[in-house]
C-alpha cells in the first residue's frame, strides 16, 4: 500500500510539473516572422534574427533571399510578414498601400580584384566606366585591359541606389547581370579586369572596394554622409494591415535604439 502511495505521489507531482512547464509556455507569445527581399540585407537581417530568436524561443523566424523587388511583391501579395528592400520605395508602391521603415543605412562599395592597381574614382569616371564611355583600365590609371562590367539583375535594390546615385539608370552595358551580392564578389575576385558593386557589409578581402572622391568606404563614412554611393535598408510593410504579434514584436524589436549595437555588428548603421 505504502508503495502505491508513493507511486501515485510521483505522478501527481509529475503532472503538476507537466502543468506548470505548460502554463509558462502558454505565457509566451507564440507564432513566426516571415520576411523576404534585398540579399544586400542577409547580414543585418541574419544578426537580428538570430538575438531575436534567441529572447522569443516560442517564435519562429524566417529570411527569404528573393531580391528587394520580389520582397516588395510578396509583402503586396501577402505572402510575407515584412519584406525587404535595399532602396526607398517608388512613388507608385506607397500608393500602392505599402509603407517603409528605414532600418540601416549601408555604403554600396564599387569593387575590384585586388591586383588591380586602381584605387580611387570619383562618381563621374565611375559613371563613365558603366556606360561604355571608358572601357580600358589604362584609361584611369590600370593596366592596358578591357574592364568588365558586372552589375546586379533588374528589381535589385543594389542596382537601382547604384545607377540612381550615378546617374546610370538604363544606360549601363553590363557584361554580367548576378542575382546575389555575393556572386557579384565571387565574380569580380575571380577576374583581375571586373569591375561591379557591392553592399559594403559583404565586402571581404577576396575583393577591393575603391576609394570614392577620395572617400573610403567605411561605416564612418556613411555616417557622416561623405561617402557618396550608399543607400537605405527598407523594412516594408502594408499601410493598411496590422502585424500579426509575433512579426510587430520583431519589427518593435528590430527599430528599437537597443538594435544599433547588432546592426552595427553587419557593418551598417542603423538608422536610430
Amino acid at each position: 500500500m505504502k508503495k502505491t502511495k508513493t507511486l501515485v505521489c510521483t505522478i501527481l507531482t509529475g503532472v503538476l510539473a507537466l502543468g506548470l512547464l505548460a502554463g509558462c509556455a502558454q505565457g509566451q507569445p507564440g507564432g513566426s516572422v516571415s520576411t523576404d527581399g534585398s540579399t544586400s540585407m542577409e547580414k543585418v537581417i541574419g544578426v537580428l534574427g538570430e538575438a531575436f530568436q534567441n529572447e522569443n524561443k516560442n517564435i519562429t523566424f524566417t529570411y527569404n533571399p528573393t531580391g528587394s523587388g520580389s520582397g516588395i511583391q510578396a509583402v503586396s501579395e501577402g505572402r510575407c510578414d515584412i519584406g525587404l528592400s535595399s532602396r526607398a520605395l517608388k512613388q507608385e508602391e506607397l500608393d500602392s498601400g505599402l509603407t517603409e521603415t528605414v532600418l540601416a543605412y549601408d555604403g554600396i562599395a564599387v569593387v575590384i580584384h585586388p591586383d588591380n592597381p586602381v584605387s580611387d574614382l570619383d562618381v563621374d569616371t565611375i559613371a563613365k566606366i558603366y556606360t561604355g564611355e571608358i572601357t580600358n583600365w589604362k584609361d584611369v590609371g590600370g593596366s592596358n585591359a578591357e574592364i568588365v562590367l558586372i552589375g546586379r539583375e533588374a528589381g535589385s535594390g543594389t542596382r537601382d541606389g547604384f545607377e540612381s546615385i550615378t546617374g546610370t539608370s538604363e544606360k549601363c552595358k553590363y557584361r554580367q547581370e548576378l542575382t546575389s551580392t555575393g556572386d557579384v564578389i565571387t565574380t569580380v575576385s575571380q577576374n583581375p579586369d571586373a569591375i561591379g558593386y557591392a553592399s559594403l557589409a559583404s565586402v571581404g578581402d577576396s575583393v577591393k572596394a575603391l576609394a570614392v572622391g577620395g572617400v573610403t568606404p567605411s561605416e564612418e563614412t556613411v555616417k557622416d554622409g561623405s561617402y557618396a554611393i550608399q543607400r537605405p535598408f527598407v523594412l516594408v510593410t502594408k499601410a493598411d494591415a496590422k502585424l500579426s504579434d509575433a512579426a510587430q514584436k520583431f519589427f518593435d524589436f528590430a527599430t528599437s535604439p537597443d538594435s544599433a549595437g547588432l546592426i552595427a555588428q553587419a557593418g551598417v548603421v542603423a538608422a536610430n
